[in-house]
Order: structure tokens, then C-alpha cells, then sequence
């Protein structure tokens, strides 16, 4: 490989970079972090972007067979089994940064092509994601200090239970994690406010 060619090589490859941090940066700090001040999610996913661009520029540049990518996929899943539940908007949030990293760093997209996928990402979650489309909703995390017998049995009762407890009229929960030996459970709780 020549100098020259290996220096629009590396300028090629640091705009591609420019592309995802700045998207993922918009994604993640401008719009995630904003609305929820989760940091620690804001974190790891931002750093998963990295890594995730990294690999997948190096693979990209190597005959990288599908047996390998399904590997990939494999590891992926893994992680996902051995980490705390994530809510559907953290999740989504999470993929979405994965998903620029992979926009970002595949080789066979011209770079004005993977920098308007990218806009057309972010525009697309600042849309669907802003405060003002799903106002009259809100989210929460709830640790509850006793299992109530009625969490699981009886949820109209359990929604009552909540909306008492937290002066809120409780649309849903999930449990996210039961644990009989502290007698705690974590709930995801949405509700509307009186």
C-alpha cells in the first residue's frame, strides 16, 4: 500500500469516525440524556458505539465470512442475557447508537449517503421520542420494599395499590425483578398525572 493511499485510507476512515460520534453524540447526549439523565445507559452505550464501529471497520476491510457475523451476533445476545433488563426506550436508544455505528463504518456506503441515514436516525427518534408527542404519559422506575400479593395475581389491583401510593393514576407496570429473599421487586411504572 502506498503512503498516499494509506493516507486517504486513514482520512477516509476518520471522517466515517466524525459521522458516528457526531450522530451518536446528537442521539445520546442531545436527545437520551436530556429527557431521561439516565448517565449510566448514556455511558455504556456510547461506548458500545465505539467499540462497535471499531470492529466493524476492521471487519469490513477482511473477507469476514456470515458464519462469523452470525458469532458476532451470538456474543451480542450474550450480553444482553447477563445485564439488567433494559425498558423499551432504553433499548431502543441503545440500538439506535449501535445503528449508527454500523451506518457509519460499513465500506460500501459512500460517506454523504451514510451521513444522511444517519439525519434521517436522528430526526426519526427526536420526532417520535419529543416530550410534546406522548405528553400525558410518563415513566418511572419503582423499587417496592415488600412483594404485594396482588402484583402478579391481581394487576387492577396492584395498579390502584400504585396509584395510591404514588399520587399518580397508574396506566401499567411490568415487574422488572422479584427477589423473595429482601422481599423487594422493581417495577417499570407509566402514569398519567391527575
Amino acid at each position: 500500500m502506498t503512503p498516499q493511499l494509506l493516507q486517504n485510507l486513514f482520512v477516509m476512515e476518520f471522517v466515517r469516525f466524525a459521522v458516528d460520534v457526531t450522530g451518536m453524540s446528537i442521539l445520546l447526549f442531545g436527545m437520551y440524556y436530556r429527557r431521561y439523565r439516565d448517565k449510566e445507559l448514556v455511558t455504556a452505550a456510547a461506548l458500545f458505539n465505539i467499540f462497535v464501529f471499531a470492529v466493524l471497520t476492521v471487519l469490513s476491510v477482511v473477507d469476514f465470512g456470515v458464519a462469523a457475523g452470525f458469532g458476532l451476533f451470538a456474543i451480542l445476545a450474550l450480553f444482553t442475557l447477563r445485564s439488567e433488563p433494559l425498558s423499551k426506550t432504553e433499548m431502543t436508544y441503545f440500538f439506535g447508537s449501535v445503528a449508527i455505528a454500523v451506518i457509519s463504518s460499513v465500506q460500501g456506503t459512500t460517506i454523504p449517503f451514510a451521513a444522511a441515514t444517519v439525519l434521517f436516525v436522528l430526526i426519526g427518534a427526536y420526532v417520535i421520542d419529543h416530550p410534546k408527542m406522548l405528553q400525558s404519559v410518563s415513566g418511572t422506575k419503582v423499587s417496592l420494599d415488600k412483594i404485594h400479593l396482588a402484583l402478579l395475581s391481581d394487576p387492577v389491583a396492584m395498579r390502584a395499590e400504585l396509584s395510591t401510593r404514588l399520587g399518580v393514576d397508574v396506566l401499567s407496570y411490568q415487574v422488572l425483578q422479584l427477589d423473595y429473599i429482601t422481599e423487594m421487586a422493581k417495577l417499570n411504572v407509566h402514569y398519567r398525572k391527575h
